[in-house]
């Protein structure tokens, strides 16, 4: 599975923290973002697991690549008429999923560009963070076998966490 996020303008250094560790737990391989309100936040230092040295993160002029993104599935994640709610969509193998800004939407031009537009139904739009986190939850839940044994929490846990069940 290929997991890469492109985030359009965001604004929030604790939303790209959040993104960033979101982006860790769940093994995206890269993210991207767009406009220039992160690149001044970031100073901020919200990513505390420092996930971003791990993944790449890039700022590009275009959240679409057409040449290097051929292979990927694009999926924008917007409220849009017509869209695929999110309970229903099979995710595909190589996906860029896209996430518009926390005060604005996807442009048309980008979404006519994607392969699906996909929505979380909810009552109210999401927080954009959380926006990611659900689909990236919904990805692994739908796509990958999911162990049977403690092994993945022992991994996972904070160092102060040693809590077992009776």
């Amino acid at each position: 599975m290929t997991t890469h996020l492109a985030i359009i303008n965001p604004k929030s250094p604790q939303n790209m923290g959040s993104i960033l560790r979101a982006a860790g737990c769940y093994q995206a391989q890269s993210i991207r973002y767009t406009g220039s309100r992160y690149a001044r936040a970031k100073a901020f230092s919200t990513d505390t697991k420092n996930a971003h040295l791990n993944i790449a993160v890039s700022h590009v002029s275009s959240i679409i690549d057409i040449i290097n993104d051929k292979h990927l599935t694009k999926v924008a994640i917007e409220l849009v008429e017509g869209a695929t709610p999110l309970p229903l969509f099979k995710h595909p193998e190589k996906a860029l999923y896209i996430f518009g800004p926390e005060d604005g939407t996807i442009e048309q031009d980008v979404i006519d560009q994607c392969d699906y537009v996909v929505y979380i139904p909810t009552i109210g739009c999401m927080n954009l963070a959380a926006t990611v986190n659900v689909l990236l939850y919904d990805r692994l839940a739908k796509v990958t076998k999911m162990p049977n044994d403690d092994q993945i929490i022992i991994n996972s846990r904070d160092t102060n966490n040693r809590t077992k069940l009776g």
